[in-house]
């Protein structure tokens, strides 16, 4: 008993031993696993602060190489101001042959028709294929006949393209020595042209710079007078330094001694004066200028007076002897402009304190452009002598940057200016038009000067006009190489680059007046002031899916044929003359919407059409072929919605669909008709179904 005993105790105790053993190796597995969770635990903290700190820095330091950059920038716009006359004097001079267009015409490249069609190699076929051999040669035969021909016709085609184009760089030439001839003669309107050309042309200004000119030549003095703008105050940096400040978060600026402000704006006035004598006199290949009298100004508020006016701020007559012997490299512009040249330069030029000018164009006699300053002085486009009309645009597009010369009086082909857009993607040869109406161009203009660009082989054509264009007009220009621009327009234009020009008396009485406005390229042009409109109306929002993009328009009609060209709404139309039908901006969903007063339509109307045409601008290859989904959302006056109006889909190959037309049935109602006929011929097509001349 007693070995039995102790024989099932030790059992016992061993499995408990053992149990004891598995509770430990468990408890040691935990605190392991435990261990391991903290130091994992722990880890990720130490990698959240490492990350949360490279964060920090990675954002502290861009903060701070942002400062610095800001702070280079206006250091770099500092040493491009201080080193202005230095910069413009490395500059090419302007000459003449800028004008000039090589005659040297792109090569004759067959290409692949270059490459004779190879015969086959009678050592390649064995016996008994002479039939083979006879049908390859054959084939050989006449493949190289058809290249030959294919040859030809190139050929003759490279030829009449190369005859026309050596044809037009030669006219254009040609209206270039016309210009230099009369340069040489002492002309005065041709000495203005071109030395008005050479400061717009040169490349020493900063781009910034404004580039307005007042000019006039007295030949018996061989003196070329000028009024020339200076840039305003601000063109020196308030700010001289940025530095970033983490602690705040925020970057803090460092005002410029505005002592050194001061004296660096009356350098810059001092070097702008200088460079722009430089400048004309370097163009002066001919010796055509023995002296220069200018005038730099600014267009400023008179501290004296309130009104804006012309402020002089320097003013100097050089003679080219003077002029040619200094170093303008090395020169203190202030110093250099008011004792070496006996100049007057403004003790205080940031407080607009003029000086005495010298002699001014209007001394000497006609000036062919000038700054604009008020309607007082502007002048009327209408009254103007159509060759100074002419000169005027040419200057338009040169203060734009480009190249222009006037053409010929005589066998002009239609042609009045001729410009040169350098730009090496969207630039090309411009043929610009040039109508001095009163009344709408007809369409049969625009037809023409398309025509007139196509047989020159211009990149594009302009045609400027005093008064305004038909939807016609528009309408056939849509999706062409054309830009039309209206008297308001060119108004504007003319006052955007420091041009003069207004539309009918200053006072406002028999013409518009004023510096109306838009660019060549608006889409949005129509009248400034609406007059009372209805109250009561309702909001057509247009929606569809595809991503196409589209021009909704509105044709006020009788039956199928459209009240007048005034009565059709489109992008250069915003509304009828009597506001009952206007485009307005869409509301959130909508991608176009038009307001109309139904009840007050004119009275002849029965029937409002609704049209959408591919924009030829943003989609000029589209169709409509992913125009679907498509819906009009009709709301009331305060924007509740009344309902929804649904129309057809578009279809392939075409690029104007009627949408569908509401129709005045008897007692006043109007009901919606959907529309769904396409037009591959687009907007110019459809409009035209609805008695709208194009063409």
């Amino acid at each position: 008993m007693t070995r039995r005993s102790n024989g099932l105790i030790g059992i016992w105790a061993e499995a408990q031993r053992a149990q004891n053993r598995q509770q430990e190796l468990r408890h040691q597995a935990e605190v392991r696993e435990q261990r391991e969770r903290e130091r994992t635990q722990r880890a990720a903290e130490r990698e959240a602060a490492r990350l949360d700190r490279e964060r920090r820095t990675a954002y502290r330091q861009a903060r701070e190489a942002e400062a610095r950059r800001r702070t280079e920038e206006l250091e770099a716009r500092v040493a491009e101001l201080e080193g202005l006359l230095r910069t413009g004097c490395a500059a090419p001079a302007f000459s003449a042959a800028r004008l000039t267009e090589p005659e040297a015409l792109e090569p004759f490249n067959p290409g692949h028709l270059g490459v004779p069609a190879p015969l086959p190699d009678p050592a390649l076929y064995g016996f008994g294929r002479r039939a083979q051999y006879d049908r390859d040669l054959r084939a050989a035969q006449e493949a190289e006949a058809l290249r030959q021909r294919q040859l030809a016709a190139y050929r003759q085609q490279y030829d009449q393209w190369a005859a026309a184009r050596l044809a037009q760089v030669r006219q254009h030439n040609a209206g270039v020595a016309e210009l230099v001839a009369a340069l040489r003669a002492g002309d005065p309107d041709a000495v203005v042209e071109y030395f008005s050309a050479a400061l717009y042309a040169s490349a020493g200004w900063p781009e910034e710079f404004p580039h307005q000119v007042s000019a006039a030549y007295d030949p018996g003095a061989r003196q070329l007078v000028l009024e020339w703008e200076l840039p305003g105050f601000d063109v020196v940096p308030e700010v001289k330094s940025v530095r970033y400040m983490p602690t705040a978060d925020q970057e803090k600026e460092t005002a410029r001694p505005a002592t050194q402000r001061r004296a660096l704006y009356r350098d810059v006035v001092a070097q702008c004066v200088l460079l722009a004598v430089r400048e004309l006199f370097a163009a002066d290949e001919f010796r055509t200028l023995e002296s220069v009298v200018l005038n730099g100004f600014v267009d400023d508020h008179d501290p004296a007076t309130g009104r804006r006016a012309r402020l002089v701020l320097a003013a100097v007559t050089v003679d080219r002897a003077a002029f040619e012997r200094l170093h303008l490299e090395q020169v203190s512009a202030p110093d250099c402009l008011v004792d070496g040249l006996g100049g007057r330069l403004s003790a205080r030029p940031d407080q607009r304190t003029a000086v005495r000018p010298e002699r001014t164009p209007a001394e000497v006699g006609r000036g062919v452009v000038s700054h604009g300053g008020g309607d007082d002085g502007d002048p009327d486009l209408f009254e103007m002598d159509p060759v100074e009309f002419e000169a005027l645009v040419a200057e338009l597009f040169r203060a734009r940057g480009m190249r222009a010369v006037m053409t010929t009086r005589s066998n002009d082909g239609g042609v009045d200016v001729e410009a040169l857009d350098p730009d090496p993607i969207s630039g090309g040869r411009i043929i610009v038009q040039v109508k001095r109406y009163r009344k709408t161009v007809p369409p049969t203009a625009v037809r023409d000067l398309f025509g007139t660009v196509q047989g020159a082989g211009a990149n594009k054509g302009v045609l400027v006009t005093t008064s305004r264009f038909g939807p016609g007009s528009y309408a056939f220009a849509n999706g062409k190489p054309l830009t039309l621009v209206n008297g308001e327009e060119l108004v504007g234009l003319l006052a955007q680059h420091g041009l003069r020009g207004r539309l009918g008396p200053a006072d406002g009485a028999g013409g518009t007046g004023g510096t109306g406005g838009g660019t060549a390229a608006s889409r949005t042009a129509g009248p400034a002031a609406d007059p009372a409109e209805p109250a009561d109306h309702n909001v057509l929002g247009m929606s569809w899916s595809g991503g196409v993009a589209l021009d909704v328009c509105a044709l006020v009609c009788r039956g199928s044929r459209v009240l007048s060209e005034e009565h059709f709404v489109f992008y250069n139309n915003p509304r009828t003359p009597d506001g009952t039908v206007r485009s307005v901006d869409p509301l959130p969903g909508d991608k176009a919407a038009l307001r109309v007063a139904f009840d007050a339509l004119p009275e002849p109307a029965d029937r409002l059409v609704l049209a959408a045409a591919i924009d030829p601008e943003i989609n000029p290859e589209a169709d409509l072929s992913r125009f679907t989904d498509a819906r009009i959302r009709l709301s009331d006056a305060a924007g509740a919605e009344l309902g929804q109006l649904e129309v057809s889909d578009g279809r392939p190959g075409e690029t104007a669909l009627v949408l569908g037309s509401f129709r005045k049935r008897s007692g006043g109602n109007w009901d919606f008709v959907v529309g769904g006929k396409g037009y591959p011929g687009g907007l110019e097509a459809l409009v035209q179904e609805y008695g709208i001349e194009v063409a």
